[in-house]
C-alpha cells in the first residue's frame, strides 16, 4: 500500500513539474514575449556597437593628433592655423518682416496681405 502511495505522489509531482515547465515555455513563445525579447536583444546589440564605435573614434582621434604633431615637427611648423568660425544658416527665414526691393527709387514689398 505504501508503494502505491509513493508512486502516486511521485507521478503527481512529475505532472505538476512538467505542466509548470510547459506553461512557462508557452508564455515565452507568445508574440508579445518574442517581440520583447527581440527588442531587448536589438538594444543590447546597439549598445555594444555604439561602445565599439566610440572607442574606435577615440583611437582614430588620438592617432590623428599624434600624426599631425609628427608632421608639424617634421615640417617645422610651430603655430597652428586658426580656423574660421563656423557659419550657421537658418533653415527657416524670418517671415515677420516681408522682403522688400527697390526699383526706380520705389520700394516694393512681397507682402501678399497688403490692401490693393
Amino acid at each position: 500500500m505504501f508503494r502505491r502511495t509513493f508512486w502516486f505522489g511521485t507521478g503527481v509531482a512529475a505532472g505538476v513539474w512538467a505542466t509548470t515547465k510547459v506553461n512557462r515555455k508557452l508564455k515565452q513563445l507568445t508574440p508579445e514575449s518574442l517581440a520583447a525579447t527581440a527588442a531587448n536583444k536589438a538594444l543590447d546589440a546597439g549598445h555594444r556597437i555604439k561602445d565599439r564605435a566610440v572607442g574606435f573614434a577615440l583611437d582614430v582621434r588620438d592617432n590623428m593628433a599624434r600624426r599631425e604633431a609628427e608632421l608639424h615637427e617634421a615640417l617645422g611648423i610651430d603655430e597652428r592655423p586658426e580656423l574660421p568660425a563656423s557659419r550657421r544658416y537658418s533653415a527657416i527665414e524670418n517671415h515677420k518682416q516681408p522682403k522688400s526691393y527697390v526699383i526706380d527709387s520705389t520700394t516694393y514689398t512681397n507682402n501678399r496681405n497688403e490692401d490693393h
